[in-house]
């Protein structure tokens, strides 16, 4: 493998990353318009367009029933992980979001490894959740359900991770990621159509849900699928780790939302869990498949 292909999917993911949640921002901008459910319609509708456009799955896409089979699983999961994702940041602060939900990728790197510094990185993630997890009332207490909701989405996004590696070994990663999306729109645009109705087709709310689409859809998931065919998960999970702050930074600039001293250092100790498990996990998961 020469020099270019190794270091390409590095920007790639952080690429990705960016892309992700400055489109989760502007998502929240959408939210008292057409709500999380018409928000999440768009944002697959238009994906599913721009990549099936893009990399035309019907050439070279799956060929067998069970290449077909996990793809579909995919486009399912990607569905379920963008619904409950939205509803979640409809009712929390984006990066508390991103922080909960980061339980399910950590577990993926965590279970990678099976070195005794798993228990601090265990211990930091558990006190990151503890912070952040509304077991106690007063001002900085969370919308349960929107925690609920993350959870969810924290779990769809470790199957994500070890499904989207499986996908991608049997499947050109752009023609997968198409075929996947459009496969979502089936249950999440009639979602989105029952609970935002004729205003999810104003002209306005579908170019928002275009550029949406770009940012948040089209963009990361395209890069993610490519570079996970070149990185191992303990990689990806390594960068992947940044995805809290991220989500906090875009949120202070984009939508100005303050969180507490004690939220800030809940995220730094997900991410510490993260990175950490990450870089102690064993040499030989280092290996792309």
């Amino acid at each position: 493998m020469s020099v270019h292909a190794k270091s390409w999917p590095i920007p790639a993911v952080l690429i990705a990353i960016v892309s992700v949640q400055i489109g989760a921002s502007l998502a929240k901008h959408l939210f008292p318009l057409i709500g999380a459910e018409g928000t999440t319609a768009l944002r697959q509708a238009f994906s599913a367009i721009v990549l099936i456009a893009l990399f035309q799955p019907w050439k070279g896409g799956p060929k067998t029933r069970a290449d077909w089979g996990l793809v579909l699983l995919y486009g399912g999961l990607l569905g379920v992980m963008n619904l409950v994702f939205y509803m979640a940041v409809q009712r929390l602060p984006l990066g508390i979001a991103v922080a909960i939900e980061f339980a399910g990728p950590l577990t993926v790197a965590i279970l990678a490894s099976r070195r005794w510094l798993d228990a601090v990185w265990v211990a930091c993630a558990i006190a990151g959740l503890a912070i952040l997890l509304p077991f106690h009332g007063g001002a900085g207490a969370l919308d349960l359900l929107g925690v609920v909701f993350a959870c969810i989405a924290g779990v769809c996004w470790g199957l994500y991770i070890i499904l989207g590696q499986k996908v991608s070994d049997r499947v050109h990663g752009g023609k997968a990621v198409a075929i996947g999306m459009a496969f979502s729109t089936l249950f999440t645009v009639p979602i989105g159509i029952a609970h935002a109705g004729a205003q999810l087709f104003e002209p306005q709310i579908l170019l928002w849900g275009l550029g949406l689409a770009i940012l948040s859809g089209a963009i990361p998931y395209t890069l993610e699928m490519l570079a996970l065919k070149h990185i191992p998960a303990k990689t990806f999970g390594l960068m992947m780790s940044l995805e809290p702050a991220v989500a906090a930074l875009a949120a202070l600039v984009l939508l100005h939302e303050l969180l507490t001293g004690p939220q800030w250092l809940a995220i730094g100790l997900v991410i510490i869990a993260s990175a950490g498990s990450s870089l102690t996990s064993k040499r030989a998961a280092e290996a792309p498949n």
